[in-house]
């Protein structure tokens, strides 16, 4: 499988910094943000991005609209929310604006690779369907 391409986005630089470094360890190309805002801008710069790793507490644009801002803008990035300050309100806001996962922070590395893996799957089986749908549709014109 290939290496996913993962935004981490956090307001906390050394937090972003350290998890940048193991999450590279573990094989994944990873550029970060350190802004909701940054965030939108980079990824309007960049369409390789397949997993956003988004916080939910950040000053100016918090994680909630950073994720609907991105859902409304690049609706096929899966987005895995990552907080140290969870509640369930967030956790199913944050579902029902399509975050693939929700997670604590600090989390895991195994289980975060691992949903960053299903969330990178997830992304690309979209847009191979997207694909199929758009030949099919190409093909069918033809005939």
């Amino acid at each position: 499988m290939a290496l996913a391409n993962v935004m981490l986005v956090d307001d906390e630089v050394p937090f972003v910094e350290t998890m940048s470094k193991r999450l590279e360890k573990r094989n994944l190309n990873i550029q970060s943000a350190f802004s909701g805002k940054e965030a939108l801008e980079k990824l309007n710069g960049d369409g390789r991005v397949e997993v956003v790793i988004l916080d939910v507490k950040m000053p100016e644009m918090d994680g909630i609209e950073t994720l609907r801002q991105i859902k409304m803008q690049f609706p096929l990035v899966e987005v895995i929310m990552l907080t140290g300050h969870a509640t369930v309100e967030t956790g199913l806001d944050g579902m029902k604006l399509g975050a693939f996962d929700y997670l604590m922070k600090p989390c895991d590395m195994d289980v975060l690779i691992a949903k960053v893996d299903e969330a990178a799957a997830k992304k690309r089986k979209h847009e191979e369907k997207i694909i199929e749908a758009r030949v099919k549709e190409i093909t069918t014109r033809r005939t």
